[in-house]
């Protein structure tokens, strides 16, 4: 079948900077494999264990409802190491770079293998479905799919989305974002267009640290966004702050994180808002095999001219020292009850659970 329309397309990687590619399928070059043997197996071992294992069965269950958070596998100094030596010599990290790679094509392929979890779109809820469909932007001109994130340098990939398609001349071009003009979504659609593209296109998306992301969007929608501050805000106060329920004054621009995190254990994960629904219920890593290459945007054969634009100037970065103050300052009962709702994000995308423990937060 041909395909019913062209769109749009993506230069060169480093991608998305606030997050990470995915690598679903690739394969590990065999001289890394020998070089970094000592480690590989048993990380992967223990990974494979617990995903296939404990995990399923809380899942399948639904005892993740209501269990306690699992001690901190560490403070991910080792990540953070990786990352900052990346920035100034890529060769250092080739290997590391690897094993997190593999380990994560692993991981979810050992969970996504087990009978209860989704193996196609099809097999979704139609509340599922229609939530990962209109999360897939479409790109015909250079037949690729793109799984959007957001708090994960989404604006700027729907801003070299549009370049590609010709509806905007440079990614530079200093405009406000319009997430739904110009761009075309796998919902809009038909079924068999659809399953063409899922089957032929190159499919690619972007992951962040759970709680990094949750508090970026945190800190922009609640503190710069006056739409979300009335949408949002006003009912969070007035349902969690003591003697504020029939308060017409309040306008929603103080929600504390204590207060936007015991909003969070309320709600439905599939019925959430996009900004801070766990990834998983966006992208559906199980239903829908994403691809991965290092250089997305020369992969997919963009334009010379195309390139990722620069971090926005009024962007807040979330600092490892940012996080850590906030997720120390938070009661740690409600971070044990949080947790659980993003656990599939931890597991599948291998982050470690965060380190709150008094003596980590002392420092």
């Amino acid at each position: 079948m041909v395909p019913r329309r062209q769109e749009y397309g993506v230069k060169r990687s480093g991608g998305a900077r606030s997050g990470s590619v995915i690598n679903f399928r690739t394969t590990l070059n065999s001289g890394s494999v020998r070089r970094s043997s000592a480690v590989l197996p048993s990380v992967l071992t223990f990974l494979v264990i617990v995903a296939s294992g404990g995990l399923l069965l809380m899942i399948e269950k639904g005892m993740l409802n209501s269990m306690d958070t699992p001690p901190p596998r560490g403070s991910g100094k080792r990540l953070d190491f990786i990352r900052q030596a990346g920035k100034h010599s890529p060769g250092v990290v080739d290997v590391e770079s690897q094993i997190l790679q593999e380990i994560r094509n692993r991981t979810i392929k050992t969970v996504c293998s087990q009978k209860n979890m989704p193996h196609s779109i099809w097999s979704l809820s139609p509340l599922q479905r229609k939530t990962l469909l209109q999360h897939i932007l479409v790109n015909d001109q250079y037949h690729f799919l793109y799984c959007y994130v957001p708090k994960v340098a989404c604006s700027n990939w729907k801003r070299v989305l549009k370049v590609l398609s010709g509806a905007l001349e440079s990614v530079d071009v200093n405009i406000k974002m319009d997430h739904r003009s110009d761009l075309l979504f796998l919902s809009s659609l038909k079924p068999e267009e659809i399953r063409y593209r899922l089957k032929h296109y190159f499919k690619f998306m972007f992951v962040r640290e759970p709680m990094e992301r949750l508090l970026s969007a945190y800190r922009n929608k609640f503190g710069e966004i006056e739409s979300y501050q009335k949408k949002y805000g006003v009912e969070i106060i007035k349902r969690y702050r003591k003697g504020r329920a029939k308060d017409t004054s309040v306008t929603g621009d103080d929600v504390t994180f204590a207060e936007f995190v015991r909003y969070l254990l309320d709600e439905d994960v599939e019925r959430m808002n996009e900004h801070w629904m766990p990834v998983y219920n966006l992208c559906q890593p199980c239903a829908v095999s994403y691809d991965f290459i290092e250089f997305v945007l020369q992969r997919i054969r963009a334009p010379p001219y195309v390139h990722f634009p620069e971090r926005q100037t009024w962007y807040k970065p979330v600092t490892t020292e940012t996080l850590h103050y906030y997720l120390c300052s938070l009661p740690q009962k409600l971070l044990r009850e949080l947790l659980p709702k993003y656990i599939l994000d931890f597991s599948l995308f291998t982050y470690p659970l965060p380190n709150t423990t008094t003596e980590h937060c002392r420092h």
